[in-house]
C-alpha cells in the first residue's frame, strides 16, 4: 500500500511494520478474524471456519499514530 496518509495529522509516507503477538503458542504475528468475539468452553476465542487476515501496520513518523489494514488471508 503506497501513498498512505495519516488520518490523525495528515502526514504522508507512513512507515510499514506489523503487530507482534508474543503470547503462548503464538506464531509471532497478530491476525484479524471476521465476526464478533465468541468464547469457547475453556474461555478461548472461537476461530474455526472464520476467515483470517494478516494485519499490516503503518506508523506515522510525525505523531506516532498507527494505521492498521487487514489484507491478505493467512
Amino acid at each position: 500500500m503506497k501513498d498512505i496518509t495519516c488520518t490523525r495529522c495528515g502526514a504522508e509516507g507512513l512507515e510499514p511494520g506489523f503487530v507482534e503477538d508474543a503470547g503462548e503458542g503464538a506464531r509471532g504475528y497478530a491476525r484479524w478474524i471476521a465476526g464478533p468475539l465468541e468464547r469457547g468452553f475453556l474461555g478461548g476465542a472461537k476461530r474455526m471456519g472464520r476467515p483470517r487476515r494478516q494485519i499490516d501496520a503503518y506508523r506515522c513518523h510525525r505523531c506516532g499514530h498507527l494505521e492498521l489494514f487487514a489484507t491478505d488471508f493467512v
